[in-house]
């Protein structure tokens, strides 16, 4: 294996063992979904008593039942069973990734990233960047799901910014002459995905390029910052609370196990942010159990600056928060039942939509309002839950990713589950796994 370089290493990872379903092993990321159990039942009854990744993980849509502590006993037992009984096999170096989503194609490479270089604050300088803020409150059943266990699978997607596509394209250009390690459908509309191994030479070139792009001087010119900034090289777009999680176990054991333990590294899947089959779409609202008059609670936390307009579509809602021009900013309303709104600012309090309006969101929660708020990926999903009794839906405007790794090298990372890397059925779904003990 190649040498640890800054910020990151060449991976050592476990696949399954050739010959299982792969359609049935492979799942969506446990963060997706979260407010429709009803997904989460189709996979049970797709997986049945077939090996999986569906045991070795905990989906948040089921984090508040009282079972918590006896599930997150049964996903340590699951991955100790799967290692013993030979259904993880080690593959040691880089794996180029292809998920198709329709007609699309996003390239990827899976690397371990270092969490020494790692810090998910707002004021994070490091190798290693959030793009949004961390909920520090999530942390804690997944540190208790990773505390004792032996594994880790990654739903990790990291963003670097490679215009010139020097990375990963390279790879993808010669992927006839890799070795094919995995190649299967997905369930439940996720496209395919396949995998291949990268020989040494090809990641060589490749974390040169990597080495590249985290220059200083060639940082501060990319950026604009002045000479002496300390670069950011990886930009972590989907997966950061898994990341903050690894981090926070990292810093209580490192003491005890020393720096080369395997925790202090996480299994990742890189992206380029130029990639063309990687779109962007805004993180909505859903609020739970609503009792108050959020169009109340608005009103009064924004006065004169806020125009409320009912629209008769959830098309028509759609059209008009997404053209609302700066420095103007909207958002729609869905609900109570089939009632579409948009909310406008015309002198909003902050560069972004979600950073206008999560401040009342949350003191609307606060003060018994509603009982909770989920983040929802997709427009269509949203318009379903929010059209539901005691709900209301909160539809945010997309914010292009074109602005995305500028805005949190001059201002820290965006408000938290401010946009989404695709839509949910988009998302990463398990098939690595790596060991973490």
């Amino acid at each position: 294996m190649m040498a640890a370089a800054p910020g990151f290493r060449l991976p050592r990872l476990l696949l399954p063992r050739p010959g299982i379903d792969l359609r049935r092993w492979a799942v969506i990321a446990c963060d997706q979904y979260t407010a429709q159990p009803e997904y989460w039942q189709q996979v049970q009854q797709i997986v049945g008593d077939a090996p999986s990744t569906l045991q070795m993980i905990f989906p948040e849509a089921y984090l508040n039942q009282a079972d918590a502590p006896a599930r997150i006993a049964r996903i340590q037992q699951a991955m100790r069973r799967y290692l013993d009984d030979g259904l993880l096999q080690e593959h040691a170096g880089a794996v180029y990734v292809e998920r198709q989503i329709g007609t699309r194609v996003r390239r990827g490479l899976m690397l371990e990233l270092d969490l020494e270089h790692y810090d998910f604050r707002s004021d994070s300088t490091s190798l290693i960047r959030p793009t949004e803020g961390t909920i520090v409150e999530r942390l804690a059943p997944r540190i208790e799901v990773r505390r004792d266990a032996a594994l880790e699978l990654p739903h990790i997607l990291v963003l670097i910014d490679d215009p010139a596509g020097t990375v990963i394209e390279p790879i993808g250009a010669e992927r006839a002459q890799l070795q094919a390690l995995y190649d299967s459908e997905l369930m439940l509309g996720g496209g395919r995905v396949a995998g291949f191994a990268v020989d040494a030479a090809r990641a060589a070139r490749a974390a040169q390029a990597l080495a590249a792009l985290g220059d200083a001087a060639a940082f501060a010119t990319r950026y604009g910052v002045a000479p002496g900034t300390p670069p950011m090289l990886f930009a972590v777009g989907d997966g950061n609370h898994s990341l903050a999680t690894a981090k926070a176990i990292w810093e209580q054991h490192k003491a005890q196990v020393g720096p080369d333990h395997p925790s202090r590294y996480a299994l990742v899947e890189v992206e380029n942010i130029h990639d063309a089959a990687l779109d962007f779409a805004p993180i909505h609202r859903l609020l739970l159990g609503v009792s108050g008059d959020l169009r109340q609670a608005l009103a009064q936390a924004f006065g004169s600056t806020l125009t409320l307009s009912d629209v008769p579509t959830a098309q028509a809602m759609r059209q008009r928060v997404q053209a609302a021009a700066a420095p103007r900013q909207a958002v729609g309303l869905i609900g109570p039942g089939s009632r579409f709104a948009v909310a406008e600012l015309a002198a909003p309090p902050a560069a972004l939509a979600v950073a206008s309006f999560q401040p009342v969101i949350d003191r609307f929660v606060a003060a018994h309002g509603a009982a909770e708020v989920d983040y929802v990926h997709g427009d269509d999903a949203l318009q379903q839950l929010a059209q539901r009794d005691g709900c209301v839906g909160l539809h945010f405007p997309l914010v292009p990713k074109s602005e995305l790794l500028k805005r949190v090298v001059h201002e820290g990372p965006l408000p938290r589950k401010t946009f989404s890397m695709g839509e949910a059925d988009e998302k990463r779904f398990y098939v690595e796994a790596r060991r973490i003990r």
